[in-house]
Order: C-alpha cells, then sequence, then structure tokens
C-alpha cells in the first residue's frame, strides 16, 4: 500500500474477500497474526487463510473441517497486501501465494455428488 491509512481490522480485514493480483477470487481473511508483548503496541504481520482456522470460529462445521484439513492454513505476510477496498487486494497470485491448494482436492470430492 502506498499511503498509510487507519484500517479497522475487525470491519475491514477479518472475513474479506481474497483477490490475487490477476483479479481471481482465492478465499476469505479468516484470522490475522499479530505480534506484540505487554506494553508494546501490536502490529499485524500476516493474514491467515484456511479451513484449520474455521475449528475456533465456525462452530460443528468448523471443528470438522479443521479434521478434514488439519494443515489447511495458508499465511500470507502483510508486506503481500497490495491494498484494501471492499476487498483485500493481493500483490502476487494465489498460486505463488499457496492459496487455493486443498481447492483442487475439495473439486474432486465434489464433482462425485450428484450435481456437483
Amino acid at each position: 500500500m502506498t499511503e498509510r491509512k487507519a484500517i479497522d481490522l475487525g470491519l475491514g480485514v477479518l472475513d474479506q474477500e481474497l483477490v490475487d493480483a490477476d483479479g481471481g477470487r482465492c478465499g476469505r481473511v479468516d484470522d490475522l497474526e499479530l505480534i506484540g508483548g505487554p506494553g508494546e503496541p501490536l502490529r499485524l504481520t500476516a493474514l491467515v487463510v484456511g479451513p484449520a482456522t474455521w475449528a475456533a470460529r465456525a462452530g460443528r462445521v468448523g471443528r470438522l473441517a479443521g479434521k478434514l484439513y488439519p494443515d489447511g492454513e495458508t499465511v500470507v505476510p502483510w508486506s503481500e497486501v497490495a491494498d484494501i477496498t471492499h476487498v483485500v487486494e493481493l500483490k502476487k497470485t494465489d498460486a505463488e501465494l499457496g492459496l487455493g491448494e486443498g481447492d483442487e482436492r475439495a473439486r474432486r470430492w465434489l464433482s462425485r455428488l450428484p450435481g456437483g
């Protein structure tokens, strides 16, 4: 991002749609990685994306997704965020950032379902 602007992390970043450098949708921000000790300011270091993060936030369905995809978490460094508008725009493609790696596996399962 070229200019510094105040961002409400809860409203402007968390749960917002991610759009890669090619304009493709590649998930939502599921969690935030913050660092800072007692008495220090918190600093946002990364966005966390993927079903492994859902267990704490999405009830039974989230716990199930977390069990099915226990390693299904991708950490996107904050430095890879290009801009925040109505979506979180990324500087690289989803493949370069490792986003959507589980999509192919899910696509194979879903294609077996009626109407999939």
